[in-house]
């Protein structure tokens, strides 16, 4: 007992030693520079930015829709062979929850009960209901009320709920979010589509609105007009200065752009039937999009000395071949070969920095055209035509001057074109879907919707379709199946086959 009380000094010392060297310790291994959160501003950005659509956007939206091609198979093998290629249709899957839900959900957790930032709040919830507009079109039944909360609340295997739950909730999150929008309340500086304008924002959310209300035209009418009645009301876009716009920089370049500028710069063409309706009603537009490498025999004799932007020139590629068999029709076009079809202008359109269209003035007028033509709202359905088809046109001098398209070819093209009594449908959503150009999911989703353009089916031999002529949904990726089987086989139960041909709720015939 003396020999343990002799050290007991000691074991004091030391004990008032380490408490003292402990006094400020955590202090100081807190690196004074790193991050330890992140601004919710910078996150909605972050999630808008990751928005853009990229190389899925190529391999199978505009590919269904027969606006581009590749004749190329292997890895890239997709909608060019209406093929099931899951490594290539995750892309939206992938994106959007990895990245554009997850941060989208922390920012309406930091946001939702702080009344400072209820601007941020309501845009983000806008920015939300759009990137889930995204993700349930191009699968169906998708999560929705457990998706992104996993660091939140520890749902790591979210369960499926039905594309018209998940609509019926867009529909009232859109609309209310909109209106909640408040000029008076502190302004969101610096996000990338408007600077924290509360006005433009309100009419994106109204004119998404009126989006999501127009896909329920075939599957609930009533409710459909119902939301266009509110979407109106709100007021939607006004002009090109409203249109949604990722202008992108060297830090992040257009996705598209990257491809058709990298390793992809020779594997994708202007589709025939997107060449062939420009042409034959002279669309000025041709002028802006198209180039042909005239004579060029391989990829890398498509330079710029071979460069022809003339419309007549152009020729678009033909769906239902590859690589292999496409010959006969590269003679039948009297082209020097395969890589002699017109491309999408990778110097202009499809440049580094050309900007990413997400919502346009234009698709808001021509869904006002079609809403007005069911009655749904006022209005003249061929004036609403008419603004939409000059608005897109005006539109694409946003990628350079080289690609504006001058008022007199406007005017005239107006009136060669205009809105004919028996057609408004066709040539409405027919317009739809030039002006949604480079916008894959939703050109894809209004084809859908509408029926139009009447476009022919792909005629590849390999095919995987078996029931639908054209891609009705992309399946639910690999990983999925693999680690939320049981929510992913309910939905599978609920849903209808994980096919490509497989249509979703607001699909119908």
């Amino acid at each position: 007992m003396k020999k343990i009380n002799k050290y007991l000094p000691i074991w004091v010392l030391a004990f008032f030693m380490l408490a003292s060297c402990d006094k400020g310790f955590d202090e100081m291994n807190v690196n004074p520079v790193a991050l330890t959160a992140v601004e919710p501003a910078f996150q909605l950005n972050t999630a808008i930015v990751a928005s853009a659509p990229g190389y899925g956007n190529l391999s199978y939206e505009t590919t269904i829709v027969k606006q581009m091609i590749t004749p190329f198979s292997g890895q890239g093998s997709a909608a060019n062979f209406n093929q099931d290629n899951r490594t290539v249709s995750n892309g939206n899957w992938n994106t959007y929850y990895q990245s554009v839900i997850k941060e989208l959900t922390d920012v309406i957790a930091k946001t939702k009960n702080d009344p400072a930032r209820t601007n941020l709040y309501n845009m983000t919830r806008i920015w939300r209901a759009y990137s889930f507009m995204v993700l349930t079109d191009t699968y169906g039944d998708i999560p929705y009320t457990q998706a992104g909360k996993s660091y939140l609340e520890g749902i790591v295997a979210p369960v499926y709920d039905t594309q018209e739950s998940v609509y019926t909730d867009l529909l009232t999150e859109l609309d209310a979010a909109s209106a909640a929008l408040d000029a008076t309340k502190t302004k969101v500086a610096s996000d990338i589509l408007y600077d924290g304008d509360v006005v433009k924002w309100k009419r994106l959310g109204y004119s998404i609105l009126l989006r999501a209300a127009m896909r329920l035209s075939k599957a609930n009418p009533t409710k459909a007009a119902e939301y266009v009645g509110k979407a109106v009301a709100g007021g939607v876009m006004q002009s090109n200065d409203d249109n949604a716009i990722i202008r992108h920089t060297a830090s992040f370049t257009n996705p598209v752009g990257s491809q058709l500028n990298g390793g992809q710069s020779a594997f994708f063409y202007l589709a025939e039937d997107f060449v062939s309706y420009l042409s034959k009603t002279n669309d000025p537009r041709l002028a802006s999009i198209a180039v042909r490498y005239v004579g060029a025999t391989s990829g890398a004799q498509q330079i710029e000395s071979k460069a022809n932007r003339t419309p007549g020139v152009q020729i678009g590629a033909p769906l239902g071949y590859d690589n292999t068999t496409i010959s006969a029709a590269v003679t039948a076009s009297k082209l020097a070969s395969l890589w002699d079809y017109s491309q999408l202008d990778k110097t202009r359109m499809a440049a580094l920095l050309a900007p990413s269209f997400l919502v346009t003035y234009a698709q808001t007028q021509l869904l006002l055209a079609e809403a007005a033509f069911r009655k749904w709202t006022t209005g003249d359905p061929a004036t609403l035509y008419a603004n939409g088809v000059r608005s897109h046109m005006r539109q694409l001098a946003s990628y350079g001057t080289s690609t504006a398209v001058p008022d007199a070819a406007i005017a005239t093209y107006l009136q060669a074109n205009p809105l004919a009594t028996g057609k408004e449908l066709e040539q409405i959503n027919t317009q739809y879907w030039v002006a949604s150009f480079l916008m894959g999911p939703e050109t894809w989703a209004n084809f859908r919707r509408s029926g139009f353009p009447v476009l022919t089916p792909n005629p590849y031999p390999g095919s995987d379709l078996k029931t639908e002529p054209f891609i009705r949904r992309l399946t639910y990726t690999d990983a999925e199946l693999n680690v939320n089987k049981i929510n992913v086989q309910q939905a599978i139960g609920r849903q209808g086959p994980n096919l490509l041909d497989t249509r979703i709720w607001w699909d119908k015939k």
